[in-house]
């Protein structure tokens, strides 16, 4: 007896010990990603910080005005500032007296977002919440006097949105970094005293459904410990089960390790990939940060959202759309129109979107951009323009007996036929402008097709 109970006893610790993650990239990459992510499909992505004050060029404001002495920055600062006037002292004037999260919130869930990413900490080192190893550079401390991740992350989670928080893990200016970097990144005095803590309080205090990790690229994982702290998340952490990560853990980590892959910003791939992936992209084509001096020929529109939506979920992707908030806390009205003209699109083609799958072809070269996703038995036929004689070709689908074609935000079915030479031939209807609620884009509901 005594011996079975031991043996009992070692196979419990043994498949306790394979049950988890061991701080080697082998075992975190073979960690199943929690699938409410790739259901997810859309998500949005918000850059707000210090930087958010100036709102000239972009987020990079610090690092363009001090270290690369850019010419426009210099400028900006010479004419509009003080002599003597540091970045600091901006920090002051991050004020956020609009932020209303609730009303955030209320805007993500009518744009149809099912996860949205703050920004937690910018390289410039501020914190948005009351990091405590980062003293008066913290929203608490200076600025807006508010934990503002905590008020986003609860106001997200009323409306059951997935709370993502961004984080990058280096800091352009702070002493200990510059001396890690000095030492050829041998020593890690900034990661001991600054990144890993601040990375494990916000996720014991706000308990995120996502990190999107930044900030990598001038050092290895080695010298973050990226693995010893990925490897506590999928194991002790309080968000073990359900956790999400990129794959920007480390200079040698983009589009290999982690969780699911960024890759490089505004990632496109031309070809099916066989990793979860995500487009990041941001309406002000310039900037991620709010920049008060955009132009509205700077910024992406309804149709080049959308179509970016659809190219990137058909190829298996999820869609990360960038909006920067204003010093006060606004998202600015045209970037609402923005976000809202999703959400309208999605209302009426979401179950061409939300939870699919890639379809056996993503792309048909055609006159038409012509791009499909499948759910189940159904397949979806999205289509960028409307054909000028209502006769939509598909060559990729084979009908069968028990085919039916639909057209989303319509009710009854299409007429069609089988051509052997152009495939299924679709009779759409003949709308007068104005009487369909979607302008851009359209998808077909393809049943039992082949």
């Amino acid at each position: 007896t005594c011996a079975l109970l031991f043996l009992c006893a070692l196979a419990a610790i043994l498949h306790l010990g394979s049950s988890r993650y061991a701080p080697n990239w082998e075992s975190i990459d073979a960690r199943p990603l929690p699938p409410w992510f790739d259901e997810a499909k859309f998500g949005i992505f918000l850059h707000w910080g210090v930087f958010s004050v100036p709102s000239f060029g972009s987020e990079w404001f610090w690092w363009n005005w001090q270290h690369e002495r850019s010419d426009s920055y210099v400028k900006f600062m010479e004419r509009n500032y003080r002599p003597g006037f540091t970045y600091a002292d901006f920090a002051a004037q991050f004020t956020a007296e609009f932020y209303d999260p609730d009303a955030w919130a209320q805007l993500f869930q009518a744009a149809g977002a099912k996860y949205v990413v703050l920004t937690t900490k910018h390289h410039e080192g501020f914190t948005n919440w009351g990091s405590p190893v980062s003293w008066n550079w913290n929203a608490v401390d200076v600025g807006p006097h508010r934990d503002l991740v905590g008020d986003f992350s609860n106001a997200l989670r009323k409306r059951n949105i997935s709370v993502g928080l961004y984080h990058s893990l280096l800091e352009w200016f702070h002493p200990l970094y510059l001396l890690d970097k000095q030492n050829g990144f041998k020593t890690q005095y900034f990661v001991f005293s600054k990144t890993m803590p601040e990375l494990y309080d916000l996720v014991n205090r706000y308990k995120p459904d996502l990190i999107w990790s930044d900030g990598d690229w001038e050092s290895p994982d080695t010298y973050w410990n990226s693995t010893d702290f990925l490897a506590w998340l999928y194991n002790d952490s309080p968000v073990k089960d359900n956790i999400v990560v990129n794959d920007r853990w480390g200079s040698n980590c983009s589009c290999y390790h982690g969780g699911y892959y960024n890759c490089v910003d505004k990632f496109s791939p031309s070809t099916l990939p066989t990793h979860k992936w995500e487009k990041c992209t941001s309406v002000d084509t310039y900037s991620w940060g709010y920049r008060r001096n955009m132009q509205v020929n700077q910024l992406m529109n309804e149709r080049n959202i959308i179509s970016e939506l659809v190219e990137t979920v058909s190829f298996g992707g999820n869609y990360l759309l960038n909006v920067g908030p204003s010093k006060e806390g606004l998202i600015v009205p045209i970037f609402q129109e923005r976000l809202l003209a999703v959400g309208k699109w999605l209302t009426i083609n979401g179950e061409a979107i939300y939870a699919s799958k890639p379809w056996r072809v993503q792309k048909e070269n055609s006159t038409v951009n012509l791009w499909y996703t499948s759910k189940g038995n159904n397949v979806y036929s999205i289509f960028m323009s409307w054909p000028e004689d209502n006769i939509l070709k598909l060559q990729s689908p084979k009908s069968t007996s028990q085919t039916t074609v639909t057209l989303l935000g319509l009710s009854g079915h299409l007429t069609w036929k089988q051509s052997p030479d152009l495939g299924l031939i679709v009779s759409l209807p003949a709308l007068p402008p104005g009487a369909f609620p979607v302008e851009a884009c359209w998808v077909l509901r393809l049943e039992e097709v082949n």
